[in-house]
């Protein structure tokens, strides 16, 4: 009796994850990774000078 409630429940589940996934995270993911890499390279051009100088 509670197989379709239970197939549905879980479909629902499924497709809120991946809109969290889809909406949420990977744009808060890519970010922090480019801005962590944007800043690495800033804090060694302040250590070690630019490129080529």
């Amino acid at each position: 009796m509670n197989e379709p409630n239970s197939a549905e429940s879980q479909k629902n589940h499924e497709r809120n994850t991946f809109v969290f996934l889809a909406v949420f995270l990977a744009p808060i993911l890519s970010v922090i990774i480019v801005g962590g890499f944007g800043f690495m390279v800033w804090i060694s051009q302040i250590l070690f000078g630019p490129p080529g100088a």
